[in-house]
């Protein structure tokens, strides 16, 4: 294996919502990878946007924001400034950075565990009783979060900001999974993305995906993945494309 190049004559499967692989697939060239897009998710904004616009500026004035995804900070920006005194939390570290490019100043969130469980072993996540906290994101996933906050004691609101959709399927997309040989590996980190790419893609196109390695973000996507035929799965230190490339990189091919 190259130093320089870990993932040379590699196929890498991204299958990030359409239009947002480009910087993984850079990252996957220059570490001598072949990287192929396959979205499995798409993201619409939300379609009242009067109201979300109106509950957003709402939760811009209470005691604590909290953004589950890089999208949700993309599409709230797009809605209004997020200017706040409220404390702001950040799923992980990729949220994080959406949120300084996005000119909010003080941003927490997570040093070890980039998911859930991370954000409410916070500090900020200790006392939370009567506090107006605001879910920004979109319907579905997070539900250990959304419980837990409710549980303890926070005035709890959900903004959808946007929503994910079935991905469009077409021959861009199926041509090369036809050709995956066995030095292929794909990424997913989404249980939902892995879902609409087994309902959307061709039986044959499927068999050779599942005949990769899946590289995961966390054990229960790794029990997804093997549910839907995966019989190699590596799991990954979170989502985080460093994470999943590095997880990717010390795969062993030689087997099947």
């Amino acid at each position: 294996m190259s130093r320089t190049q870990p993932l040379r004559n590699v196929t890498v499967v991204i299958t990030r919502p359409a239009g947002t692989a480009g910087p993984l697939s850079r990252r996957v060239r220059k570490l001598g990878g072949i990287p192929v897009a396959v979205p499995g998710l798409s993201l619409r904004a939300t379609a009242d946007a009067t109201a979300t616009h109106a509950a957003l500026r709402s939760a811009l004035r209470g005691d604590m924001l909290v953004f589950t995804s890089p999208a949700a900070v993309r599409f709230a920006a797009d809605l209004l400034p997020l200017a706040t005194r409220a404390t702001v939390i950040a799923v992980g570290r990729g949220t994080a950075r959406a949120l300084k490019m996005v000119d909010v100043a003080e941003v927490h969130f997570p040093a070890n565990r980039q998911d859930s469980e991370g954000v409410l072993g916070m500090p900020e996540m200790a006392s939370l009783g009567g506090r107006r906290v605001a879910l920004i994101g979109a319907p579905g996933g997070r539900g250990v979060l959304r419980e837990q906050l409710a549980a303890r004691g926070a005035t709890l609101e959900e903004i959808h900001v946007y929503h994910r959709v079935a991905p469009r399927i077409d021959r861009r997309h199926i041509d090369p999974l036809l050709k995956l040989g066995r030095r292929s590996a794909v990424l997913i980190s989404s249980a939902e993305a892995l879902e609409h790419l087994h309902r959307a893609l061709i039986p044959p196109a499927w068999r050779r995906l599942v005949q990769a390695v899946a590289v995961v973000s966390s054990d229960r996507l790794r029990q997804v993945a093997e549910a839907t035929g995966f019989e190699r799965v590596t799991v990954a230190r979170s989502a985080l494309p460093a994470d999943l490339l590095e997880a990717a990189a010390g795969i062993s091919f030689t087997r099947r």
